[in-house]
């Protein structure tokens, strides 16, 4: 054996309890692979898991993992863009069905890590805590024989008693917020607790975090629609456009409310390099919590969503729905109604479909239905020949129509949506020149069908129509209070260090009392020896130094470099 293995033995040895662990962090064993038996492996399984570099390698593949949920098309979230990918790639999307990427969040090997993180996370967290507990009861272990094999160590002469000595050590340490109390010859002190409470408030809101996210996943619900000015809705399920939710939803989970869209107002910038950009979307609405609740009037704006009993109702989006009246042959209305355009631009070009599905004759007195694909423009510039909006607000509007009948198709049992226009058994009306039936109309113009089919009008009231999102997500704030607790007990584990401090005074064989002091941090850091420079300044004051045998000149108390002996 070497004399550098030989003087650190001689240092364990030496410092003892004293020198024990400053942290819950169990510790670490090397220990062979167990003999065969199930018990045996269970055991060192389990020992595995609940390490911590496991549990941060568990979190690692967490994160990897929600990787592909960002960049790949979810059934959970958009049906839809799956159908397009599985079209566009004939071969990965059977290899993406194999691996569950289409349904990330819900697979059994994105599963299988969160479950295992999360019992890894207790196994670390259980006895850290109870470990933790009894430090607390504790005390601060007394001092090591040898002083002088602390990193931190000085020591002086006095004329002072060594029961004052420590009298003054003690009080002197507790007015520095350490736990400290007299043990045989020394006054034992430790300090930084924070920081071991900070570790186990990190993994404690890290399950936090965990717990809230699956219970958010498994019980939330997602919804749109979009409302025309005037019209009012219920939270059920049929009044939804589209609605999603979590596996442990039920219908009965949603919250009773309803409200009415009485106003949207959008607001421009009117000049300059911003022109157009919006400056302010404000919905109006009156709305009642329950059956039978007081109706109270509010306004939502955007990222200042309408808060109800847990569930969120957002602001999201909002465009133009231009009042259109239709008539048949002989002059009865058989439509007249708002009709929601969708944006396709930031000056909100708009276009849509205004389908008459029932009630409609032809001047023969045939049972018809007619189609019109209509685009609208808020603000049209004549000069610029082309049909798309200079400016989002209401300032020169136009409506471009185009008029079709036959059958819609929307008998067949086929869902189709409301903005497009199915046109297998649709004929188009032409005019004069046999060219396609359309027209630009002004509010308040009319388009007349042809051999008296009918006619449509663009009325002169120009409604406005919101989109909102009602979500119901339990265990928001959960989350949220888990990541502010996580933030701050890593920042105490990070920023505050366990230390301990030893005061030893003893009458010398000449009857002067020699002190000596000492510090040990869990961490090789210069915070230990400067505050133990400070407490043996202040502790000086109180106890002087005396003259030494060999001269008369009085020791300061010096603190030498870490791992120096006096």
């Amino acid at each position: 054996m070497s004399k550098t293995d030989t003087d650190t033995g001689r240092d364990q040895e030496d410092l003892g309890a004293a020198g024990s662990q400053l942290s819950t962090a169990p510790q670490e064993e090397q220990t062979s692979l167990p003999g065969l038996g199930v018990i045996g492996w269970a055991r060192w399984f389990w020992r595995q898991l609940t390490s911590m570099r496991v549990a941060l390698l568990l979190l690692l593949l967490l994160s990897l993992g929600a990787i592909p949920g960002s960049l790949i098309p979810q059934t959970g979230a958009d049906p839809a863009k799956v159908e397009d990918f599985r079209a566009a790639h004939k071969t990965l999307a059977p290899v993406y069905d194999q691996l569950g990427l289409f349904h990330v969040y819900s697979s059994v090997w994105f599963s299988a890590i969160y479950i295992l993180l999360f019992v890894s996370l207790i196994g670390c967290i259980v006895p850290r805590t109870w470990q933790f507990v009894g430090q607390l009861r504790g005390r601060p272990p007394a001092a090591p024989k040898r002083l002088t094999r602390l990193p931190a160590y000085t020591t002086w002469r006095t004329q002072a008693d060594p029961e004052q000595v420590r009298e003054a050590a003690l009080a002197l340490l507790k007015k520095h917020r350490f736990r400290a109390h007299v043990a045989g010859d020394a006054v034992a002190a430790e300090k930084g607790y924070l920081r071991e409470l900070g570790n186990l408030v990190f993994h404690i809101a890290l399950i936090v975090l965990l717990v809230a996210f699956a219970s958010g996943q498994l019980y939330k619900s997602e919804g749109n629609v979009l409302m025309v000015e005037g019209d009012g809705f219920s939270n059920t399920l049929p009044m939804y456009d589209d609605f999603k939710s979590g596996s442990l939803f039920e219908t009965d989970d949603l919250v009773p409310f309803s409200f009415d869209l009485k106003d949207f107002k959008g607001t421009y910038e009117a000049s300059g390099p911003n022109r157009g950009t919006p400056r302010t979307y404000e919905a109006k609405i009156r709305y009642s919590v329950g059956a039978y609740g007081k109706e109270k009037a509010t306004t939502v704006k955007v990222n200042k969503p309408l808060e109800i009993d847990g569930s969120k109702v957002y602001l999201v989006s909002h465009g133009y729905a231009p009042v259109v009246t239709v008539r048949d042959g002989k002059g009865k209305v058989v439509f007249h109604a708002p009709v929601a355009l969708l944006p396709l631009d930031g000056n909100v070009s708009s276009q849509g479909v205004v389908k008459v599905m029932d009630g409609y004759r032809d001047a023969k007195g045939k049972k018809e239905q007619l189609g019109f694909q209509a685009f609208f423009v808020p603000t049209f510039d004549a000069q610029s020949g082309t049909m798309l909006s200079q400016f989002p607000a209401l300032l020169n509007p136009l409506l471009a129509v185009n008029a079709y009948h036959g059958d819609l198709g929307v008998n067949s049992g086929i869902p189709q949506s409301v903005y497009q226009l199915d046109k297998k058994h649709m004929k188009a009306f032409k005019d004069g020149k046999g060219q396609l039936l359309k027209k630009l109309l002004k509010p308040g113009d009319t388009l007349t069908l042809p051999n008296g089919a009918g006619s449509i009008t663009f009325e002169k009231d120009i409604k406005e129509w919101a989109g909102f999102q009602i979500v119901q997500e339990p265990g928001g704030g959960w989350a949220l209070g888990g990541a502010v607790a996580a933030i701050l007990g890593l920042a105490a584990s990070l920023f505050i260090q366990r230390r301990r401090v030893w005061v030893r005074a003893v009458r010398g064989a000449d009857g002067v009392t020699v002190v000596e002091m000492a510090g040990l941090g869990r961490s090789e850091s210069a915070k230990v020896p400067q505050e133990l420079g400070d407490l043996a300044g202040n502790l000086y004051d109180q106890a002087p130094g005396a003259p030494d045998p060999d001269d008369d000149a009085s020791e300061s108390p010096v603190v030498p470099a870490e791992g120096a002996e006096k």
